[in-house]
This record gives structure tokens, sequence and C-alpha cells, in this order.
């Protein structure tokens, strides 16, 4: 495993969707999630806010008996009959477990998303961010459609994020940090980080299938897909344009 800490790319503008990305992500973490309560408050929380298949799956909310089975035995979760369920495939990507959780998708959003907005600009590439999130999640759902297990974080959307950078910088370098060498900081490739990273997420699922761990991994395999699929047509067509082969 590797920590990324800069690529290098010198953006012609400033990422300001990529900032208000990373911001929000903080600002909902710290001041709205309940990071510091105890764990039956947090599955409140969740239950409210993240995305549950089974409410994806039937457009409704849990009932009674649903509810009580998604979170701990202990805490005899309540339904939430007025959740936005279709709302919760959007807030759920600004939600995390906690802290470690946060500070790596920031850290990979911070990395790798500015010099993504700069190629995309501004509004498709917000419009990118959401529609890789919301379609890494609908894959976790069918995969699961009567699940009850809460899934929150941006983790989707930002493998969708990686695997747009893998696709339209294969020949850059990014600076990381190698853990196991005592934080040895070198430059690697782009196509070597990122493939790893990839290599790493479809072992842990193929792990997970086998011994029936969690899938959450999936969102991110095919957050990841899904990026390095549709940034082919996302991108502006002057420059698909620049890039089509002269004869």
């Amino acid at each position: 495993m590797v920590i990324p800490l800069g690529d290098g790319y010198r953006p012609r503008r400033t990422p300001w969707v990529n900032r208000a990305l990373l911001l929000a992500n903080v600002v909902v973490f710290v001041l709205l999630t309940p990071w510091w309560a105890d764990a039956c408050t947090q599955a409140r929380f969740f239950l409210e806010w993240a995305v549950i298949p089974a409410e994806i799956t039937s457009l409704s909310p849990l009932d009674a008996g649903q509810a009580a089975a998604a979170g701990p035995p202990a805490c005899e979760l309540a339904p939430a009959p007025d959740k936005p369920v279709a709302a919760s495939l959007l807030s759920a990507m600004f939600l995390h477990g906690g802290w470690l959780h946060l500070g790596f998708n920031m850290l990979y959003l911070g990395v790798f998303g500015g010099a993504l907005e700069d190629r995309l600009g501004h509004l498709r590439y917000a419009g990118f961010y959401v529609v890789v999130g919301v379609l890494a999640t609908l894959v976790f759902v069918a995969a699961d459609p009567g699940g009850l297990r809460p899934l929150v974080g941006a983790s989707g959307a930002i493998a969708g994020v990686l695997g747009a950078y893998f696709r339209l910088f294969p020949r850059g370098w990014v600076t990381v940090s190698v853990p196991l060498l005592f934080f040895l900081v070198v430059r690697l490739p782009t196509v070597l980080v990122l493939g790893l990273w990839f290599a790493a997420e479809v072992v842990q699922l193929r792990v997970g299938a086998l011994t029936g761990g969690q899938v959450a991994t999936l969102a991110h395999v095919a957050g990841f897909v899904a990026g390095l699929v549709l940034v082919g047509l996302w991108r502006p067509r002057r420059a698909r344009r620049r890039r089509r082969p002269t004869r």
C-alpha cells in the first residue's frame, strides 16, 4: 500500500468544485455526523441518511422489523418513515464512518480530483462526480437488493475519479509515501499507483466473496470502471477532437 502525496499536475484553472467537495465532506462529518457518540446513536443517524439496499429496491423506508435488524441488536432502532429514500443516494456520498475513512477519501480526492476538474471543466466535473458515485452505489444495491446494511462514504465517487484519472493521465507520475519502507517518499508512474490500487480492491472483493464478508468494495470497483469508461464521453468535444489520430 502507498499513500499518494501529489501528482505534480499544474491546473490552468482553480479547482473550485473539488475544493467545495472536500469542504462539504469535512463539514458534514464534523458538524452533522455523530462521530463522537455511541454506536447506537450513529446507527440511528445512518439509518436515516445512508443508502440501504432494501430501501432503494422498494423505494420506501424500512419497516419496524427491518429497521430493528439493520443495526446492532442492543440498539432497538426505530424506522424512519419520512426518509427521502431516493435522496439518500446523494446524502450517503457525504457521510463517513470515522476519521480514518474520511481522511483517506479526502486525501485521494485532493490529490487526483483537481487535475480531472481542470480537464473536464467545473460543471462537467461536478456532474461526473455525482454520476459515477450514484452508479457505484447502484451496483452495490444490485448485488444485495434486500440488504439492510447501510452504505456511506464518497469512496464510489472517488474511485470514479481515479478511474478517469487513470485513463486521461496514463503517462503521469505520482509522489507517494511507502509505509512499509519507513514512509519512504518516491515518484511512481500513475498507471502503477492506480493500477495497484484497483488490483488490491479486486483482490479484496474476491476474498470477501469467498469468506462471506462485506461487499462494499464492490462499489469501489464499480466506481473505478464507471470512471474509466464514462470519462471518454464526458470530456469536452474539442478535447476529444484533439485526440483523434490524423491520417
